[in-house]
């Protein structure tokens, strides 16, 4: 059994790193391969079955590993950011929910044939969007930060959210028949009052706990990871007592309270913490694949395929319209975050424990959540995978340019004229100095420029509408420059700072 579980757990982590690098370097999106490498090992091949490795462990250790994937995914939403998209984020948070879930709610009953409740349940899982998608994709597209802000803050906002609406519908469903309806609705909203005031309070205390304990220096540097990921699960596992998939919103909570309040150091742990995200996510998305039943493939019919298009082409474009009606984004955004909507691992955990529940329960139907749901991740990411770049060079929400950009720190003569000779030769290029007088000479030949202290705050905030794929730092100070790029190379590269 221990034998078992240790290659299970080998071949989980080799296979989803060795599916990152190859992505990377065939520069398509890891969750493709990620997706088909879990199909290959698990229902093609047989070589892998999570369920029986691991057993009833399985479910808790994805809901930790999920709850860190959400709590990095609040560590990269900025207030900040919705000075200039604050109005559609409103939207896409407040408003797509409900009609989403309505939408939904009628295309599986109308569409794929199911029963009410399970169309209801299928329409709460399907309001779910998920960080563990969205990020990587927009780290390999690197949309224009509006259009970006847009897709984070949705998905992170509403994971949460719709995993606990899936559970209030299933409680409904499944709890309320056996009481009374006054009794029933009573003890739903006060577990979910519970939940929700228990998962905000000790997301938002840890968030300060961490501020108050690090701005003192009362955390060694080597505790400090260790303790915002204790933090994090903690957050997730005391509210999950309370009330069922609660525990999201404290972890998501956590990291976006933390994210805001600007902790001294907080970048450099958050590097870490990506890291450790990218391989979390690689190992679930391979572990849920290979879980899946060769009997559910097998429930695949016309009704669940024509439901899935529909999602993708129906249901997520009109709640987008309609959410976003006479709103402040332009038609190229409506468009495009109409779209973009991949499902990712927190609709296919709940989907896997809300199919079963409902089965047992005696809804017929309640064996189609499962397929649908999977069969709608798959069809989004890929077809949103592959198209979201294109897509967003196509309506000029990209900052990516065709040529990798060199951003060039000190503007001397030497540097201006460098810049300017790069610009003249197609090259993309920044050229970054704190005075003005200094950046004359390239503003007059069209060379894109950055008033800024480049380790600032204003300069990330630059850097965010023009970042750059290579650095030089070619200032009068050794020092600086030799900061400049000690700071920047864990993001850009070590090869790529000179």
């Amino acid at each position: 059994m221990e034998q078992g579980v240790a290659m299970a757990v080998l071949c989980i982590v080799a296979g989803g790193v060795a599916a990152q690098v190859l992505a990377a370097r065939l520069r398509i999106p890891a969750i493709v391969l990620l997706l088909g490498l879990g199909f290959l090992v698990g229902p093609v091949l047989g070589l892998l079955h999570p369920s029986q490795s691991f057993g009833s462990n399985l479910r808790p250790l994805i809901g930790l590993a999920v709850a860190i994937v959400v709590f990095e995914g609040g560590l990269a939403l900025d207030v900040r950011e919705l000075r200039a998209a604050g109005e559609g984020v409103l939207r896409l948070t407040a408003i797509v929910l409900p009609i989403n879930f309505v939408l939904g709610t009628l295309a599986a009953h109308l569409i794929g044939g199911m029963l009410w409740g399970p169309s209801a349940v299928f329409g709460a899982i399907l309001v779910v969007t998920g960080p563990t998608v969205i990020l990587p994709l927009l780290r390999h597209a690197r949309l224009e930060r509006r259009s970006a802000a847009f897709l984070k803050w949705e998905a992170t906002v509403n994971d949460p959210v719709g995993a606990i609406l899936t559970a209030i519908v299933i409680e409904i469903l499944v709890g309320l028949p056996h009481r009374s309806g006054e009794e029933a609705l009573t003890d739903l909203a006060l577990h979910l009052a519970e939940g929700a005031t228990a998962a905000a309070i000790l997301g938002s205390g840890s968030a300060f706990l961490v501020a108050w304990a690090f701005r003192r220096d009362l955390v060694p540097e080597t505790l400090k990871t260790p303790l915002l990921l204790a933090l994090a699960l903690v957050a997730y596992a005391v509210p999950n007592l309370l009330m069922h998939e609660a525990g999201l919103i404290g972890a998501t909570v956590f990291g976006v309270a933390l994210a805001n309040l600007h902790v001294p150091g907080i970048g450099e742990l958050r590097r870490f913490k990506e890291a450790l995200v990218v391989l979390i996510v690689s190992c679930l998305f391979v572990v849920l694949t290979a879980d899946l039943d060769p009997a559910v493939l097998g429930k695949l019919s016309l009704p669940v395929l024509a439901l899935t298009a529909a999602t993708l082409f129906v249901v997520r474009p009109a709640v987008i319209w309609l959410a976003t009606w006479r709103s402040d984004l332009t038609w190229r955004e409506r468009l495009f975050v109409g779209w973009i909507g991949p499902r990712g691992i927190v609709a296919a955990a709940v989907a896997g424990l809300a199919g079963p529940r409902l089965s047992e329960a005696g809804y017929a139907g309640g064996d189609l959540i499962q397929p649908t749901v999977f069969a709608v991740i798959v069809a989004t990411v890929l077809a949103h995978g592959f198209s979201l770049g294109p897509l967003a060079r196509r309506f000029g929400l990209s900052v990516a340019a065709d040529a990798e950009r060199l951003a060039i720190v000190g503007a001397s003569p030497w540097s201006s004229a460098l810049a300017l000779a790069l610009h003249r030769a197609g090259v993309p290029v920044l050229l970054v100095d704190t005075y003005p007088g200094a950046l004359r000479a390239a503003r007059a030949g069209g060379v894109p420029t950055l008033q800024a202290e480049l380790l600032s705050r204003e300069a990330e905030e630059g850097l965010a509408d023009q970042p750059p794929d290579r650095l030089l730092a070619a200032t009068r100070d050794e020092l600086y420059n030799a900061l400049v790029c000690t700071r920047l190379a864990p993001e850009l590269g070590r090869e790529r700072v000179y």
